[in-house]
Formats: C-alpha cells, sequence, structure tokens
C-alpha cells in the first residue's frame, strides 16, 4: 500500500511539473455564449481574436472539451484569426442531449447551429474537426447547404466508417470485433472511467491514443478530459459511431477540405484519411504527421496550427499551396 502510495505521489508531481501540462490547463479567454441545437440542446461556445477576422470553428473529439484546442486557440488567435470552439453535446460546459440521441445526425446539426449562430450573415468559415468533430462536420454535410455557412473544411485524426475494422489495438482480434454487437461493445461500453490520474491509466492511454513523443503532461491533459466525460454520453457516442457509415456524406463537403492524420494513429490509422481524401469532391491535401498518434493538436500543435491558418488563408483570402503528404 505505501508503495503505491509513493509511486501515485511521483506520477502526480511528474504531471505537475510538466511545462506542457501547466500550458493546457491554464485558463483560456474567450467570449461566451450558449447556442440551442434544432432539438434544443444548450450547446456552450468560446469565441477568440477580432470578430471581423476569418473564421474558423473548432469541433473537438470523443471525450474531450473544446480546451483540447487550447494551444492552437492561442497560437491563432495571435495570428489575426477569429476562432469558434464549441463542447460536443454532452461534452464540456454543453448540456446533455434533450432527449438523450447522441445520433451522428444530431452532430451534425449541432455544426449548423453553431454556425447559423456564430458566423455573420453573409459570412461563411473554414470548419475543423478533430475525431468525433470531424465525423459531425461530415454528418452535417450530408443533410445541409455547406456552401451557405463554410469556406473550407478539415477533417483531423478521423474515420467515417468500418472504425473497429481498421483498428490496429487489437490485432486478428479486429476481425471478430467487426461483428455489429461486438462493435457496439466496445466502443458503447459502460464501464466507469478511472477517477484520477494513475501511472498504469497513462500507459493504457499513451498506447492508445498518443504516438512515442507525447509528453506525460499531454497525455494527463487529455486524461482529466476523459475522467470528466459522463459514462453515459461516452457509451451513447461510441454505439453511434459504432454504426457510423458517412463513407457518402463525405462527397457532399463541396468545400476544399484538408485532411490530417497520424502515422502512428492506432485508432484511426492513415488508411482511414487515404479513405476520405480519395471519396472528397474538393480535397485541399493530405497531412500525415510523423510519430503523432490520435491526438494530432495535442501532440503537434504547431504543425496543425500551421496547416490550419493555410487553409484559412486559401479558403478565405490568397490561395496558399498547401504541401500534401504520403
Amino acid at each position: 500500500m505505501a508503495a503505491g502510495l509513493a509511486i501515485e505521489r511521483r506520477h502526480l508531481r511528474r504531471v505537475a511539473a510538466d511545462p506542457d501540462y501547466a500550458r493546457l490547463s491554464a485558463p483560456l479567454d474567450g467570449r461566451q455564449r450558449s447556442v440551442r441545437s434544432a432539438d434544443g440542446t444548450r450547446l456552450h461556445v468560446r469565441t477568440f481574436g477580432p470578430d471581423d477576422a476569418p473564421t474558423l470553428v473548432l469541433a473537438h473529439g470523443w471525450t474531450e472539451e473544446l480546451a483540447f484546442w487550447s494551444d492552437v486557440i492561442r497560437d491563432l488567435s495571435a495570428r489575426g484569426l477569429r476562432l469558434v470552439a464549441y463542447d460536443l453535446r454532452g461534452h464540456g460546459d454543453s448540456g446533455p442531449a434533450t432527449d438523450g440521441d447522441y445520433s451522428l445526425q444530431r452532430f451534425g446539426e449541432d455544426v449548423e447551429a453553431i454556425l447559423a449562430a456564430c458566423v455573420a450573415p453573409g459570412g461563411r468559415a473554414t470548419v475543423a474537426g478533430h475525431s468525433l468533430g470531424a465525423m459531425s462536420i461530415a454528418a452535417w454535410a450530408e443533410h445541409h447547404d455547406v456552401r451557405r455557412h463554410a469556406c473550407g473544411a478539415a477533417l483531423v485524426n478521423t474515420g467515417l466508417g468500418d472504425l473497429i475494422s481498421g483498428h490496429l489495438l487489437f490485432g486478428e482480434a479486429a476481425r471478430w470485433l467487426r461483428h455489429p454487437v461486438a462493435g457496439r461493445m466496445l466502443l458503447g461500453s459502460r464501464a466507469p472511467a478511472p477517477r484520477f490520474s494513475s501511472p498504469i491509466g497513462q500507459a493504457v492511454l499513451r498506447y492508445g491514443a498518443f504516438g512515442p513523443e507525447a509528453t506525460i503532461g499531454q497525455v494527463a491533459f487529455y486524461e482529466r478530459m476523459l475522467i470528466a466525460c459522463p459514462a453515459d454520453v461516452r457509451a451513447a457516442c461510441g454505439v453511434a459511431m459504432s454504426e457510423m457509415n458517412l463513407h457518402e456524406a463525405v462527397a457532399r463537403l463541396t468545400v476544399p477540405t484538408l485532411v490530417v492524420a497520424g502515422a502512428c494513429d492506432r485508432l484511426t490509422p492513415a488508411a482511414h484519411a487515404r479513405r476520405i481524401v480519395a471519396t472528397l469532391p474538393e480535397p485541399a491535401g493530405l497531412i500525415v504527421l510523423p510519430d503523432t498518434g490520435h491526438m494530432s493538436p495535442l501532440e503537434r500543435p504547431a504543425e496543425c496550427s500551421d496547416v490550419l491558418y493555410k487553409l484559412v488563408t486559401h479558403c478565405t483570402r490568397a490561395p496558399t499551396s498547401l504541401r500534401a503528404h504520403s
């Protein structure tokens, strides 16, 4: 018992001393507001930067919060962009789905609600999503007029279907997990998350979600969000993703669209990104970040900020070349 407590204390001291954790945990400024989605769900929104600047809307991923984009927000707002970041339904400071509906169609309606409320009439924004946030953008494109509100898009560390079959966490077991029931059991598990950070929890998250160069502070910062995410929301979103098929929906994303992947992403491997790019009407490039896992905006914030800034510039002002890496 004493040895375990000593290990845990040492672990927590290492987390607290990590400069990445301190920087990421610093409170975000920004103007707060609430937006109601089509079904009445309350979405928590923060805006950053000049009101008259080109707008980039940021949607985080499964079990995350808008602070996931902290480094990107600080960098791009300092470069003069207007950032609109929101908590997905049931996540962070947003309310739970009013009718318990966490289907991808509802997440798409949330994107439409954010754009309608936070982009000036007649204006258009670039939309970027990580993981479930990117899936939300694809679901939005399926049922809404993309060009009405958007001039560009970025899909980061995501897949649009067949998530289990492409999974690198389970090796040969993935064949069995392709069965719909097995997929629902895995992604839709209601098992409680650990209640505090621990070396074992960090090791599991590092293996599953991060690349080899992620810092203890980066992993702990995401771990805090995972612990805070309600188990029922996590499970409902997981079930929705296990049943998702948005491969045809992305063909309706008729604006320049950048795809970003991590070379070491075990959750949504780069094969998903290549499939998406092959389907896009207006691909703006494929960026595969080396030594990077599923959490590119945390692991490689400078690289993510740079490519997003170039995309916004490309879509709203003068064309800018976007380097594509395979």
